[in-house]
């Protein structure tokens, strides 16, 4: 009789871990416990505490009340250099690499030899450079340590991040929301990473709000709403598919055996197995029967028609017409253009040549101002560099642009003003203390509903949204598609970019793909299927194209 195997060791538990930011309660009682080797997800709404819970691990915040051991010792660090030295690794949404340096020098920042407290910075020895080479191996990364690093990709940028926790020696590496920002091929590239990682006994700790990734990737996970430790188990494994609609093969490591997930018998706390749907009614403590509500809307006459469009670098060609009540999806690959497309139309990126009208007038000035004045708004993708000012309240974000409309004899309604903002927060679910709430102490995603609130606000009718959902919780995601079809219901028209298929089958009327800085034509979403849209993606030339 074969003897049952040993549970596996405790590499990490947080016990009632509380934080309080003046009066708001960013955790009031969490609870988290990580084996050794182990693929924990932790899920939860915006402004659930998983960041902060995090944070606290990793040294940039300080727990009021709770306790950690890790590694089997009490640990409470002060600043993230006393977790770097524990083992613990954090990757954030928006990576803290110094673009403007090496790979080289960003792998050794933190790691510098010195003499006397004393910097040799302008040295690097031998087994220090061999020690970066065999970081970047080890994640099948060929990049020259001289490149700048803000001329990597986003997912190579990514594993420059990995890469500095391997040479850290990290046992643990938190994932921020690690795939916002990756094409269907680098998700895969870095679940690659993450099960080799596993297999060397470190554990990941890993954020998303993709529950289609967490049935792929994780063993187990916990759940936290409102600051509260809500549940913890393992995830019930359905059949896993890709972007494309293929099925995926089995988990294998390096050795080209299968690597099963720990069983949830080896733990002894809640063995609960979760489905999406548990799983999202223990994140948003309800029923939510539909991800893609489909609000009734007609499809009216052409509002906004771009040809030829191009930009210096990119876009190449981009000819689209949007129609009054409807919802236009651009699907594409990371770098194919979709973004710069935007940028150049909106007026923030050089325009090489092209045509727009509105309403049918032709337009002559492609800027933000003119647009803004002729109700056309932009959603940015980089809400921290340039969709939000972070300095202020929610309420200047939100009603800055459009203060005429709170205005009379060139004095601002202040009572009408706020009013209007917390209705469209509460119609986005913005987690608040209300409009006065400064900004920079909101979740990302929060953070967003607030860059979505200000275009609500202006009332724009053309509405260009890129990413906008990236880091938002399923449940905001509902409100948020509920708050489209809305727009759409009311005659508005809205351009919307997404890297993540199923959100644009889900919600759009039609669907055109960029590939290399080229739209496509603009097909009926009943036209297509994520085998097609990756066909046009990729340039095959074998599907009609056919508008």
């Amino acid at each position: 009789m074969t003897a049952a195997p040993a549970p596996p060791s405790t590499l990490l538990r947080m016990e009632h871990i509380a934080k309080r930011f003046g009066t708001t309660v960013a955790l009031a009682d969490v609870s988290l416990d990580v084996a050794t080797g182990e693929v924990h997800a932790l899920v939860g709404e915006n402004g659930a505490g998983k960041s902060t819970l995090m944070k606290i691990l990793a040294g940039a915040e300080i727990a009021d009340a709770g306790t950690i051991t890790f590694r089997g010792l009490p640990f409470a660090p002060r600043q993230p250099l006393d977790s770097l030295r524990m083992g613990i690794a954090m990757i954030y949404q928006e990576f803290n690499l110094a673009p403007h340096l090496s790979v080289q020098a960003n792998l050794l920042l933190g790691r510098e030899r010195r003499i006397g407290g004393l910097l040799l910075a302008s040295t690097v020895a031998s087994d220090e450079r061999d020690a970066c080479h065999a970081a970047l191996a080890r994640l099948n990364l060929r990049v020259p340590l001289e490149t700048r690093v803000g001329d990597l990709g986003v997912a190579d940028q990514q594993m420059i991040e990995i890469a500095r926790a391997i040479l850290s020696d990290a046992r643990l590496i938190i994932m921020d929301e690690p795939t916002s920002a990756l094409a269907t091929d680098e998700v895969q590239r870095l679940f690659t990473i993450i099960r080799q990682l596993r297999q060397h006994g470190i554990s990941v700790v890993y954020i998303s709000h993709f529950l289609e990734e967490l049935e792929q990737i994780a063993d187990r996970l916990t759940i936290i709403r409102d600051g509260k430790t809500i549940t913890t188990g393992t995830i019930a494994r359905e059949e896993k598919k890709n972007g494309t609609g293929t099925v995926l093969p089995p988990e294998k490591t390096g050795t080209g055996t299968v690597s099963s997930p720990i069983h949830p018998s080896s733990f002894t706390i809640h063995p609960s197995i979760f489905t999406r749907q548990t799983i999202i009614k223990s994140m948003v403590g309800r029923e939510v029967n539909e991800m893609y509500p489909r609000t009734p809307h007609t499809i009216g006459q052409p509002l906004l028609d771009v040809r030829d469009l191009a930009g210096r670098d990119a876009p190449r060609r981009v000819s689209l017409t949007l129609h009054r009540g409807e919802i236009l999806g651009i699907a594409g690959l990371v770098g194919a253009g979709r973004t710069e497309s935007f940028r150049t139309l909106f007026g923030l990126g050089p325009r090489a040549g092209g045509t727009a009208t509105l309403n049918g007038v032709s337009i002559e000035h492609f800027s933000p101002r003119d647009w803004n004045r002729r109700g056309v708004g932009m959603l940015s993708e980089d809400r921290k560099a340039e969709g939000l000012a972070q300095s202020l309240s929610c309420l200047a974000n939100i009603t800055l642009p459009a203060l005429r409309r709170a205005s009379r004899f060139g004095f601002v309604n202040g009572a009408a003003q706020r009013t209007e903002a917390s209705d469209i927060g509460k119609t986005l679910a913005i987690k608040w203390a209300g409009p006065d709430h400064k900004i920079s102490t909101l979740s990302g995603g929060n953070q967003q509903k607030v860059a979505l609130a200000r275009l609500l606000y202006t009332r724009a009718d053309v509405l260009l949204l890129d990413e906008p959902t990236r880091g938002i919780d399923v449940g905001a995601k509902v409100d948020l598609y509920r708050a489209i079809g809305q727009l759409a219901a009311e005659g508005k028209a809205v351009v919307m970019i997404s890297s993540y298929l199923p959100e644009l089958f889900g919600t759009c009327d039609r669907i055109a793909v960029m590939c290399r800085g080229v739209l496509s034509p603009a097909y009926d979403v009943n036209e297509l299927t994520p085998e097609k849209v990756m066909h046009l993606a990729v340039g095959d030339a074998s599907l009609t194209t056919s508008n």
